[in-house]
């Protein structure tokens, strides 16, 4: 019977899908196991972090709940049915509805999640170890994370080196770049047709043809949407229909702050709605508490404050968005037409990764193991310790003008560059983090940037000055740079 099952499954492909499965859902982003270990330990092991995170979430809910207060505006409320008829209708030109947002605020942005990181200091620790601390005397990270140095990381993108071709480069340094090009789109089809998720990954990493890019996303995301997926979208969008939510407002606040505003992103307001507003009620997303430092947030039924068996998770979802938040979902707009396809591409997106840049968590990428993707506190620190290492006459010259430069490059780090490059190139980058199942190049990237813009940056005295270096990086291009940063000292 064992023998029949296996060669069944070999034969109706079913064997490629569950190694799929068991590579991206176990070993990608579920915890590995520990030794007679607390809940909240596996979650985050630094209890000072996990102190910080719980305050950082009452004071966000403290915002939330005094925004309710002020414009007397509920937290939930159930939809008249005209007004169902109605949104259903203009389902898919939302952006055409344009409600009275000036009252709504943000709940926070960045340079607020900054500062708690900053604040971020283990009381067990005195002195500054090799590899742990930033420099405590130049950096404003005091956490006590492991970070690689350029070495190590030279080792893990060995890839990218500059002797090798890489698809978004012009000029190679063998091939011409249209015979590469024309033989990675043939190897990318033999690699689709394997059906393999490792496989695809690890042809990734020297770039993606613009052309299969689509495809390989969904394969190594192990996304494959079938008529469950349909319905289940179906069902959030009910969801959406049935109940107005205060933070559906602050997601049209946000798109129209953000993606509105930018040229590259404008045309795709509708497709945003169409993700985010179902994304705020799919409770799949909670599953990533399990090994985040977050807790959702809690509210009560009406009359029922602080007893726990009528407490709900607000949002369904558990995430409030903060300013900037509709930015992850953007670039994606320009791969996937499909709105159901892109919303649930985007889903395991921030379930394998963007979580992470928003939550405080002591996760270092030690190795390319199981839960080892590194969390904001470290790509900080990260990026202040290569920085500080090898532009050193920079750094300095930064600090002593009262310019941090994480300050600067903060907003780059929580949004993954989205909407900082042009989408070409964040797309780019978005390719060897899938393919390197790392966010540790986004620091690289940052450090990168500063190089590049460093003969203007040493001449500038003010905060502002700096700022206006830094403040157009759309015509960079970024694989040559990260190239430059970690290959050619």
């Amino acid at each position: 019977v064992k023998k029949d099952v296996v060669q069944t499954l070999v034969k109706t492909g079913w064997e490629r899908k569950l190694r799929n499965s068991i590579f991206c859902k176990m070993m990608s982003y579920h915890p590995p196991p520990h030794y007679a270990a607390s809940q909240e330990h596996i979650k985050e092991p630094n209890s000072y972090i996990r102190r910080a995170q719980a305050n950082w979430e009452k004071r966000i809910l403290k915002s939330l709940n005094s925004m309710c207060t002020e414009l007397s505006v509920p937290l939930a409320r159930k939809r008249p049915e005209k007004e169902q008829k109605d949104m259903l209708g203009r389902w898919a030109e939302l952006g055409t509805d344009e409600p009275d947002l000036s009252q709504f605020r943000p709940v926070y942005a960045p340079k607020d999640f900054l500062e708690v990181i900053a604040s971020l200091k283990n009381p067990n620790v005195v002195d500054c170890g090799d590899n742990t601390v930033s420099s405590c005397a130049w950096g404003i990270i005091q956490a006590p994370v492991y970070v690689k140095d350029l070495h190590q990381l030279r080792l893990q993108y060995s890839e990218m080196a500059i002797n090798q071709c890489q698809s978004g480069i012009d000029d190679g340094p063998e091939l011409p770049s249209e015979v590469f090009e024309a033989d990675r789109a043939k190897l990318a089809r033999k690699v689709l047709a394997a059906k393999l998720a490792p496989a695809t990954q690890e042809f990734a990493k020297k770039g993606i043809p613009l052309s299969h890019r689509a495809q390989m996303w969904s394969q190594i995301l192990n996304v494959e949407v079938d008529d469950v997926d349909i319905l289940y979208y179906e069902q959030l969008k009910t969801g959406v229909l049935q109940h107005d939510l205060l933070v559906d407002s602050l997601i049209y606040k946000d798109v129209k702050l953000t993606a509105t505003n930018d040229d590259q992103y404008f045309v795709f307001e509708d497709y945003l709605y169409q993700v985010l507003l179902p994304f705020s009620r799919d409770t799949t997303i909670l599953q990533h508490f399990n090994y985040s430092s977050a807790s959702p947030a809690k509210s009560y039924i009406r009359g029922k404050l602080g007893v726990d068996e009528f407490a709900v998770n607000y949002p369904p979802n558990g995430v409030i968005p903060f300013h900037g938040f509709s930015m992850y979902v953007c670039p994606l707009c320009y791969i996937y037409n499909d709105i159901i396809h892109l919303y649930f591409v985007f889903r395991e997106m921030y379930n394998r990764y963007f979580f992470r840049l928003h939550t405080l968590s002591s996760h270092p990428q030690v190795s390319a193991s199981i839960n080892s993707i590194m969390g904001i506190v470290s790509l900080c620190l990260q990026f202040e310790r290569l920085l500080q290492t090898h532009e050193a006459i920079l750094f300095f010259h930064l600090k002593s003008i009262g310019v941090q430069p994480l300050r600067l490059a903060f907003k780059w780090l929580i949004r993954a560059f989205s909407g900082y490059l042009s989408s070409e190139q964040v797309l780019l980058l978005w390719d060897r983090i899938l393919a390197f199942d790392s966010l540790e190049i986004l620091p690289v990237l940052a450090v990168a940037i500063f190089t590049f813009r460093k003969t203007n940056l040493l001449q500038v005295q003010t905060f502002s000055a700096s700022e206006a270096v830094l403040a157009d990086i759309t015509t960079l291009k970024v694989i040559p740079l990260i190239q430059l940063a970690l290959f050619s000292q």
